[in-house]
């Protein structure tokens, strides 16, 4: 559900809270009501539908239950229980929202209450109905991290939804670091091949002596080393899903290989004569646009056509809206479960410096980010002085990598520097041309703090 397509009632007997609230938010959501009489509350919510109430839990009535918000909130769930209910208190009733929170209200705010918390906590709330709603109409995201309530996300969930359940190839475009193979494991999850197995390979990765047999396979005494025979890939996801990550790196030789195979639907593994039939649903994913490549004669255009017969183009995340927030409580809760730590909460500068930040790592650089702040925290607030980002992509845009040093290791930075820049951050391709593998470069990385 879309922040921008929700309907909210405030109910409070303060007129200026009712005003500040309206104002607040109808700019952000499709309707605002407000209501100062709780004796309304049930008429309204039988006539209009109300992704979420915000209910005070103090009004002048005569209802005799110890607190009228509590009261009211089992009314609402008894007549709507779909409806969220965020329950607005001052401090001193702090023990009463936490009772409310057992009885079942989404949240709870304190008066005064701070902008950015309000919308924080309305976006967290849709953004979990949103879920719910996916799985069930039989959308299934449980076994992925796929968050997101922003209007981009919501189109790529439509997306999936219709594909996924289909044998259609896929070619899932995205840069760096946005979850393309969070997106590709989603369409396995909810195709007709999900008891099958999802078999993944880095085929940017491989060198042009390991494409073959790590794909296709090979028999005893095909080379040196093979002292057995060995299924390739595409046999181990026979019957079900074949994902082949960075498939813009791979050769013109390689692209001629693996279009023979998905043409014929067989196999020829290495040191045999004879072909393998497999029955694959494959999967792909690049940065890299394949128009560009092929303009630029590094992809053949028929194997696009095989490849794509669906795309779906994972949206980088600073054009992601609130599912910052939403991907930032996410993190901090799996890295306070990890390291041993209690909850956090966030504050307000904490979000609004994260915002500022355009992340060019996407959703994986948010996800160090969130793990660094939580392991150097020493309270149980997150603070803008606890974000720390990489210097990578702010080292990599400085065309600054010229050095007059011949120490060593000043010319291994400054060479690791220029690679980058020249990748625009891609590691694969920076570790393929400085001849080390992705590890080797990932600890060089850690060593000269880039």
């Amino acid at each position: 559900m879309v922040l921008k397509n929700a309907s909210i009632l405030v109910v409070d007997d303060d007129a200026d809270v009712l005003t500040a609230l309206r104002l607040l938010l109808k700019p952000l959501v499709k309707e605002v009501f407000t209501e100062k009489n709780p004796n309304q509350i049930i008429s309204l919510i039988e006539r209009t539908h109300f992704d979420i109430i915000i209910l005070d839990m103090n009004f002048s009535g005569l209802v005799n239950t110890g607190n009228e918000g509590i009261f009211w909130l089992n009314r609402i769930q008894k007549q709507k229980p779909e409806t969220s209910v965020i329950l607005m208190t001052a401090y001193a009733d702090i023990d009463l929202a936490i009772r409310g929170l057992k009885e079942g209200a989404s949240d709870f705010l304190m008066k005064p209450w701070k902008n950015e918390k309000i919308i924080e906590t309305i976006t967290t709330i849709l953004s979990k109905k949103t879920a719910t709603s996916l799985q069930k109409d039989g959308f299934n995201t449980s076994n992925t991290e796929i968050i997101g309530d922003s209007e981009v996300m919501n189109d790529v969930f439509v997306k999936l939804e219709k594909v996924a359940p289909t044998d259609a190839n896929v070619l899932i475009l995205g840069e760096n670091g946005t979850g393309k193979d969070l997106i590709a494991r989603a369409l396995h999850d909810n195709s007709n091949r999900k008891n099958k197995p999802f078999i993944k390979v880095d085929v940017g990765a491989l060198t042009s002596s390991l494409f073959e047999s790590e794909l296709f396979g090979y028999k005893k005494g095909a080379f040196t080393d093979a002292r057995e025979d060995r299924k390739g890939r595409f046999e181990a996801a026979n019957g079900g899903t074949l994902f082949l990550d960075e498939i813009g790196n791979i050769t013109l030789g390689q692209q001629v290989r693996l279009l023979t195979v998905l043409q014929n639907r067989q196999v020829t593994p290495l040191g045999s004569n004879e072909s393998i039939p497999v029955d694959i649903r494959l999967i792909c994913a690049t940065n890299e646009d394949p128009k560009v490549l092929a303009n630029e004669k590094r992809f053949r255009k028929d194997l696009i056509y095989r490849i794509n017969t669906v795309d779906i183009t994972v949206p980088p995340l600073r054009e992601r809206g609130t599912d910052i927030t939403e991907l930032s409580h996410h993190f901090a809760s799996l890295y306070a479960e990890k390291y041993n730590k209690n909850g956090f909460s966030f504050d307000p500068g904490f979000i609004s410096k994260l915002k500022k930040h355009d992340f060019p790592g996407n959703v994986r650089e948010l996800q160090y980010v969130l793990e660094r702040a939580v392991i150097m925290t020493d309270g149980d607030v997150l603070k803008p002085e606890d974000l720390v980002f990489s210097s990578i992509e702010r080292s990599t845009t400085t065309k600054s990598f010229e050095t007059t040093s011949l120490n060593l290791d000043d010319i291994e930075k400054n060479a690791i520097l220029t690679v980058l820049e020249k990748h625009k951050g891609n590691v694969s391709k920076s570790a393929k041309e400085l001849g080390i593998t992705r590890a080797a470069l990932y600890r060089r990385l850690d060593k000269y703090e880039l």
